[in-house]
């Protein structure tokens, strides 16, 4: 049976996997073009996930700690890709940009019907381990985020102005703060309730 399952999480990943890089190449192409900061950020976003689902699927099979490893990995990932698209959202304020709002939109929804996919897809994973959680932490926030970039696409169009573009830049780190603290807070939880069960079954271990 528990062979069963880490293949199921085994394919469940690549096909995320393959979906994520595809979007971050998308993602780019037409956040360049449009000169869109939540496009670009959202690309980002999804090489980040790619990463961390190949991260995850090299610790498949090996033991928990590496399990834990790993998802503590993305979880300082999701954090750091933040960083970076807070500092170009603050560069293209200064700076100035033109973005296309149409792009944007259009975008938006294909990603969104991907990320939906990958998200179900993970979620019919059984008794899934930290790095399965993960992986649904990032499907669910990039499909927030795709949401926010369609309100946003549609205020650049109607405002003609390109704050509601970085506006949703910032808002998508901060989604990704979020995610990656939360993956980060259930791997702490995780190893403490081993530790404490762990305790109980060998109460002559040393505190």
């Amino acid at each position: 049976m528990n062979i069963d399952i880490r293949l199921s999480q085994s394919k469940a990943l690549w096909i995320v996997l393959v979906l994520n890089a595809a979007l971050a190449i998308g993602f780019f192409a037409t956040g360049f073009a449009a000169d869109s900061s939540s496009l670009i950020a959202n690309g980002l976003d999804n090489v980040s996930d790619a990463f961390v689902y190949a991260l995850s699927l090299f610790a498949m099979g090996r033991s928990t700690a590496w399990k834990r490893g790993a998802a503590r990995t993305s979880g300082f990932m999701l954090i750091g890709f933040a960083v970076g698209v807070a500092i170009d959202a603050a560069r293209r304020f200064v700076q100035g940009s033109d973005p296309l709002g149409t792009t944007m939109i259009a975008m938006a929804i294909i990603a969104g019907i991907v990320n939906l996919v990958c998200l179900c897809l993970i979620r019919r994973i059984e008794d899934p381990d930290v790095n399965i959680r993960a992986a649904g932490t990032f499907s669910a926030n990039d499909f927030v985020a795709n949401a926010g970039i369609v309100v946003g696409g549609a205020l650049v169009l109607w405002l003609g102005t390109n704050w509601p573009d970085l506006l949703v830049g910032i808002a998508v780190a901060g989604v990704a703060i979020k995610g990656g603290v939360e993956i980060l807070r259930d791997v702490h939880e995780e190893t403490h309730e081993d530790d404490h069960s762990n305790t109980d079954n060998n109460p002559e271990a040393p505190d």
